[in-house]
């Protein structure tokens, strides 16, 4: 942790325990992630703490990684290639947006030179305590994802009530896709194809990106061009939606307790920068694809 936080530092400005969360968000979900420096949560920096929860909200973990290229495969060619692609240089944009919303002062990060305690002295005694742990953790986490989704399942029931647009009834996430139909002209989707690709990433903002991808596998030929769909796949590709910050708040609030006040107020700004930073790379191919 020392050697990557001096390394960080000098090429950077990125410190060690910022640098090893975001790198391992790459491959990693957002609690695994933070696990990796647990001891330092609680002393980073709020614009760090801000930086690792928005590449978390922007990348994607591996395991769901080949679950979703299964499900893009007949629609995108080498869609593993281009998820992985997508996961990678992600998180560079979520730490540049980071930066913007919440700086940190020049060379403030977290260095790897705090005290870690070791608070179990025989092997029983670490399982046992790695054991507690880890429950109050996964009930931390099963808890606030249940709470959000349900918020979101909640607001969809009093939208019901209001009169059907466009002959189906108002959700969060149609709403969602008209306010998005402007973001995906703006990263490189022709207009008249920009209300389909705005639902489809409010499914991404609002439910999940997984849902999101079927709904992208299974639209009719020729509702969205070939480049269309793979602006699509990297500008999805990232875990940013309620549920998500759920799991986030959760994890995080159980490893630095102290700390959860600070988590909550930066968990939607995290989800805005998320989707932001996918988007950035979306429109980084689209520049690429013709």
């Amino acid at each position: 942790m020392r050697g990557a936080a001096w390394l960080l530092n000098r090429t950077l400005g990125v410190g060690g325990a910022e640098g090893i969360a975001n790198a391992a968000n790459v491959f990693l979900g957002m609690v695994e992630a933070p696990l990796f420096i647990r001891p330092y949560v609680p002393a980073m920096s709020r614009g760090e703490l801000f930086s690792m929860m928005t590449c978390g909200m922007a990348t994607i973990a591996g395991t769901v990684m080949v679950l979703y290229a299964g499900i893009l495969r007949p629609v995108i060619p080498d869609a593993m290639g281009h998820l992985l692609t997508a996961s990678i240089i992600s998180a560079p944009a979520a730490i540049a947006l980071a930066r913007i919303m919440v700086p940190i002062a020049q060379n403030a990060g977290t260095h790897a030179d705090l005290s870690v305690p070791v608070p179990a002295d025989s092997a029983m005694e670490a399982i046992t305590n790695g054991t507690l742990e880890g429950v109050k953790l996964l009930i931390n986490i099963v808890a606030m994802l249940v709470v959000l989704v349900a918020l979101v399942a909640l607001t969809n029931i009093a939208l019901s009530w209001l009169p059907d647009v466009g002959g189906a009834p108002l959700t969060l996430q149609r709403l969602f896709g008209i306010v998005m139909a402007p973001l995906m002209w703006l990263i490189g989707i022709p207009w008249d194809e920009c209300l389909t690709a705005g639902s489809l990433m409010g499914t991404k903002a609002v439910l999940n990106e997984f849902l999101a991808y079927l709904d992208l596998a299974h639209l009719p030929p020729g509702v969205l061009s070939e480049r269309s769909r793979l602006i699509l796949t990297y500008a999805m590709c990232g875990f940013a939606n309620p549920g998500s910050l759920g799991i986030m708040l959760g994890g995080l609030g159980a490893m630095a307790p102290e700390r959860r006040g600070e988590i909550v107020q930066l968990g939607f700004r995290s989800i805005l920068a998320g989707i932001l930073s996918t988007s950035m790379t979306g429109a980084v191919v689209g520049l690429l694809t013709r």
